[in-house]
């Protein structure tokens, strides 16, 4: 049973142990509003293997281009835009999933456009997707940081560096238009709960297989595999994954960070691990 199908269940049973099935009953057809329809759309997301033994679809991954319109994300000391460091990349992780390793991938973005982070997280939800990966190139809170790194969703940080960085990256829909910013938690707390340690898992899963991989052939941050309270991190039933390929802080990140060929590299690697990440048995 999948995170989805956990969570449709768990729905049904909370609304049986409320009311009762006197109440239930009461309730009359299903809206699409209630509890009932809630199931009834978490079991038919797209993608998801039917009864009868038909074999499942492509994993699906979600890449997330962080920044884009008027919120540029850093900028470095040369001018580079976190935005355009991050849709290319982005991009070119998804062709190479494609390509090489037969992986359906969608982008939250395809252009330079500003998406609230919630919608960010709902786009990710409606679309089914087996793995969130946002992609990102800040400023870290010191210049001497350096490589990649990346981060899960705790609502507790695991140091002052992912706090000080989750706290940077929470901001950013203040670039939103007025009354477009905050639309409010994606889901209650006790929907949270029914597949928290489900979602937890893999994503430490995904967070520990990227970054070991990665760190074969790309400079890590000092600690690289951190937690904080990303915003973005928030959907309760997709693992979800912020990576930062760099820091534009950095005068050597920004080096790299910059040059078409050395993205290229992390693309590469980017998608091989992301790939290995869907082979593994927490993705089972």
């Amino acid at each position: 049973m999948d995170r989805r199908q956990l969570l449709g269940l768990g729905l049904s049973k909370l609304w049986l142990t409320a009311f009762g099935a006197a109440g239930l009953a009461l309730a009359g057809p299903a809206g699409p509003g209630s509890a009932l329809a809630a199931e009834r759309v978490v079991e038919r997301r797209p993608g998801r293997k039917p009864a009868g033994g038909t074999p499942p679809r492509s994993r699906l991954v979600m890449l997330d281009p962080g920044h884009g319109g008027n919120d540029p994300g850093a900028i470095g000391t040369r001018g580079t835009f976190e935005k355009e460091v991050t849709l290319d990349i982005a991009q070119d992780v998804a062709r190479i999933l494609a390509d090489r390793h037969g992986v359906a991938v969608k982008l939250t973005r395809r252009d330079d456009r500003f998406l609230a982070l919630d919608d960010r997280v709902a786009l990710t939800r409606d679309a089914g997707a087996d793995l969130f990966v946002s992609i990102h190139a800040d400023s870290a809170p010191n210049s001497d940081a350096r490589g990649l790194s990346a981060y899960i969703l705790s609502e507790k940080a695991s140091d002052s560096f992912a706090s000080r960085l989750a706290q940077q990256e929470n901001r950013a829909d203040r670039f939103g238009r007025p009354g477009s910013v905050g639309g409010g938690r994606i889901v209650k707390d006790i929907l949270m709960d029914l597949t928290a340690r489900h979602t937890r898992h893999a994503s430490l899963a995904a967070r520990q297989i990227l970054v070991e991989g990665a760190g074969k052939e790309l400079r890590l941050l000092d600690n690289p595999m951190r937690a904080a309270n990303f915003a973005v991190l928030k959907a309760p039933d997709v693992p979800s994954v912020l990576v930062e390929t760099g820091f534009l802080s950095n005068p050597r990140d920004e080096e790299i960070l910059r040059d078409a060929t050395a993205r290229r590299v992390v693309s590469r690697v980017l998608a091989r691990e992301i790939a290995g990440v869907l082979s593994s048995p927490a993705f089972a």
